[in-house]
């Protein structure tokens, strides 16, 4: 699906200075990288702050406990999600309330949740799923009228456009806070774990930089309960050096995704996806639904022509054991968990490649036709 190694070979010799750069200072926690890449990626998404942190998960645990959420609240989340949501609401022993999606775009449906907000809702969690956001614009909307903050998930869309009344800004700065990942396989990616939280609420930022490091502002001075999650400078110079390099990336899985487009555009038996009308999608991952008897089979023939593909998500949230007591009637979220399949899509990629998967699942579609 990604090639991590060739991506690394393609800057090895910068990369390789930039982490002996770090060892030879022999600052690895907290070092001057960290600092510098919070202010060159605030500077990128243009908001006030960044916080980095330990990982993605880590991002939502911390934005939660920000905003005072624990036992009785409520936390709105997607039913169609990577665990990682319900995951931190359920650890602060707050209630996670699940919501169906779109078919389309697979994010949070406007009206299943206003359906759920309650006086226990404190939070709502939309997830930009595979690269992209829906219809951000309701979602804030009726946040706004029931005065309840957005946590906006942002690990597979860091460098996504969402645009409202002609202004154009980054998922992620729309709501109170937003989280991303640094997961090597995300948009911006390091060699191990990473994340990060963005705020233009400087007394959020204070207090989330204290709960990020066991709750103290002063060494040894803790004020509240916090938890031990930060960015290892070797990350940050390796993501310093990265994010110069995220646009020109994020360009090229565009162009990758409209060959896809184009040249699948007329196959039957597929449904192709769809970039949200006010959005700029980066295409973290290329997923298209198939018939849930051929989806199976579809992945199975790919694998024999060399091609990889992955399934995101074979289950939806409610259906995993841990969490079942949260599933109920969400026919969209049960239906994608057995029809999606992510197609190979990553800037190392040619158009060649592109053309060799099509050319493979014209053949197997054709062959059903």
């Amino acid at each position: 699906m990604i090639d991590l190694a060739a991506e690394y070979q393609l800057h090895q010799p910068v990369l390789q200075e930039k982490i002996i750069q770090v060892l030879a200072k022999g600052n690895y926690i907290k070092g001057e990288e960290v600092a510098l890449f919070e202010q060159n990626l605030a500077n990128y998404l243009q908001v006030k702050h960044v916080i980095s942190c330990g990982n993605g998960t880590d991002a939502l645990q911390i934005a939660l406990m920000a905003l005072n959420i624990g036992m009785g609240d409520e936390v709105i989340i997607p039913a169609f999600t990577y665990i990682a949501a319900i995951e931190v609401v359920s650890l602060l022993g707050a209630t996670p309330v699940l919501v169906d999606v779109d078919p389309i775009y697979f994010q949070m449906d406007t009206k299943s949740l206003e359906k759920v907000i309650s006086s226990n809702t404190k939070a709502i969690i939309p997830v930009h799923l595979f690269g992209q956001c829906g219809n951000l614009a309701e979602i804030l909307t009726l946040a706004k009228q029931h005065q309840i903050p957005i946590i906006e998930d942002n690990a597979q869309a860091l460098g996504a456009k969402y645009s409202i009344q002609k202004e154009q800004k980054f998922l992620g700065s729309f709501g109170e806070i937003g989280c991303t990942s640094f997961f090597p396989t995300k948009n911006l990616a390091c060699f191990g774990d990473g994340g990060a939280l963005f705020t233009n609420n400087d007394a959020l930022a204070e207090k989330i930089r204290m709960i990020a490091n066991h709750g103290q502002k002063e060494k040894y001075q803790h004020e509240m309960v916090g938890i031990n999650s930060r960015l290892d400078t070797l990350q940050a110079a390796v993501l310093n050096f990265k994010l110069n390099h995220l646009e020109q990336q994020l360009s090229t899985k565009k162009e990758l995704a409209n060959q896809y487009l184009k040249e699948l555009s007329d196959l039957k038996g597929l449904i192709l996806p769809q970039a949200y009308k006010d959005s700029l999608h980066t295409w973290h991952q290329f997923t298209i639904q198939v018939a849930a008897e051929h989806r199976d089979h579809l992945k199975s023939f790919l694998t024999l022509k060399g091609i990889e593909s992955m399934i995101y998500y074979p289950k939806s949230v409610g259906q995993q054991k841990a969490y079942q007591q949260y599933d109920k009637h969400f026919p969209v979220a049960k239906k994608l968990s057995a029809t999606v399949l992510s197609l190979p899509i990553h800037a190392l990629m040619l158009p060649e490649d592109i053309s060799y998967i099509c050319s493979q699942l014209k053949d197997f579609f054709n062959a059903r036709n």
